[in-house]
């Protein structure tokens, strides 16, 4: 494997560094380093941080190709700068045996563009009745230790205590889409003004907050590991801020598109921005950030759910809902966070990298950027600002709510072991 010099980057936004990159292991750090025969990569301005990593990516295969792959998925999260995906278990069929996710393990790594960890399904079928085989699918070859219905709740409170019971023999996390059923029947997007004006059914936020309740509750009573996906209310940040306060093993995470949009937005009635759970208010998206970037919130997750054309562009009401987030992820945060002061780039690298891996048991990612880590990293070119073209994505669909609007930042390179997946924001 050929060496690589990164030279002059600002390593996790701080003072520049070289970065002597051999054998897929950081080999050096330090100022005037040099290296006979390596590739040299001139990274002065740029901000150097390992590879990120996303705890909730929807890749679809198998049985929705049509929506994404293994391979264009991966290939999209290396252009956002990810070196390790956690693959959502509503495929077809789902991911609820040991034999489902082998199969989307062993697509991820036969394709090489980043990392994929199988995330199984807490049901059978995610119908929400029977435990799915948590433990051989823990036991197999992929080593699952996220499970998770997303898509649907796990709503029944006996089924769910069970999982969290199931999975804390091996500390395993239980990823929660807190959304009470009853309560969203006919729901279009966020119960509020906008709602009642459009005539759109409502979604209120205590759907989301009274599943989160029940189960910060039911994981202290067993002693176990809750996970909250996309996490978008201000009251649903109070009860995980209340649960961290009384010790309860909770994390919880957050969508980029959950930080900068609104349910105004529907106003346009594009089913662009129809979305599970849905933008909520202005009041939400600010207490979202204050959470991220107070810990809170512990991660940023992109929830990228690519779907074909004929599933968006339609009438609101028949619209699939869901948006695609690898290839925009960072630069949401850059604008967001990081341009309004909330976080630096070191808070950046630990809630979209070090912390997800740790949630998730990513083996070898989320580690720092020093002598002897693996070389998961990625380059990011801090100062540019450009307007999102779907055209350009590595993802089979196209389905962004970014679509014409500048965003800061953009990722250059990244590598996955040392090997460059990324050069000068082209695939390799």
């Amino acid at each position: 494997m050929s060496k690589t010099l990164i030279r002059g980057a600002k390593v996790l936004g701080g003072d520049p560094r070289d970065v002597l990159v051999d054998g897929g292991v950081v080999a050096e750090v330090g100022t005037g380093l040099s290296a006979e025969g390596a590739e040299v990569v001139e990274a002065a301005g740029k901000v150097l941080l390992p590879g990120l990593v996303d705890l909730h990516t929807h890749l679809r295969e198998p049985g929705r190709e049509d929506s994404e792959t293994v391979l264009t998925g991966t290939r999209a999260a290396a252009s956002g700068g990810y070196t390790s995906v956690f693959a959502m278990a509503n495929t077809f069929p789902v991911a609820d045996t040991a034999g489902v996710v082998e199969q989307v393990y062993r697509l991820g790594r036969d394709h090489g563009y980043c990392d994929v960890q199988p995330i199984g399904a807490v049901t059978v079928g995610l119908e929400g009745a029977q435990l799915a085989e948590l433990g051989a699918m823990h036991e197999s070859a992929a080593g699952v230790t996220v499970f998770s219905d997303d898509g649907k709740c796990v709503h029944d409170a006996v089924i769910m205590r069970r999982a969290l019971e199931y999975v804390k023999a091996f500390g395993g996390v239980i990823a929660q889409h807190a959304q009470e059923p009853r309560l969203t029947e006919g729901a279009q997007m966020n119960e509020g003004v906008v709602s009642a004006e459009l005539g759109l059914g409502g979604w209120p936020a205590v759907a989301e907050e009274s599943v989160i309740a029940r189960d910060v509750l039911l994981a202290d009573h067993v002693g176990s590991r809750v996970h909250i996906c996309h996490l978008s209310t201000a009251g649903s940040v109070e009860i995980v801020r209340w649960a961290k306060s009384r010790g309860i093993d909770v994390t919880a995470e957050v969508t980029p598109h959950h930080l900068l949009l609104t349910d105004e937005l529907v106003r346009s009635y594009d089913p662009v921005y129809k979305v599970n759970p849905p933008l909520r208010t202005e009041r939400d998206v600010m207490a979202l950030r204050e959470a991220l970037a107070d810990g809170t919130i512990d991660i940023v997750a992109t929830d990228h759910a690519p779907h074909p054309h004929e599933d968006k562009d339609c009438e609101w009401a028949a619209a699939a809902m869901g948006m695609v987030g690898l290839e925009t992820a960072l630069s949401v945060v850059q604008e967001t966070m990081v341009e309004t002061g909330l976080l630096d780039w070191a808070g950046v690298a630990d809630r979209m990298s070090f912390t997800p891996a740790r949630i998730g048991r990513a083996t070898g990612h989320g580690r720092p950027v020093s002598a002897g880590e693996p070389a998961n990293l990625t380059l990011v070119d801090t100062a540019y600002r450009g307007r999102v073209d779907p055209a350009g994505f590595a993802s089979r669909s196209r389905n962004t709510p970014y679509e014409g609007r500048e965003l800061p930042g953009r990722v250059t390179h990244t590598w996955l072991r040392g090997k460059a997946t990324l050069v000068d924001g082209k695939l390799t």
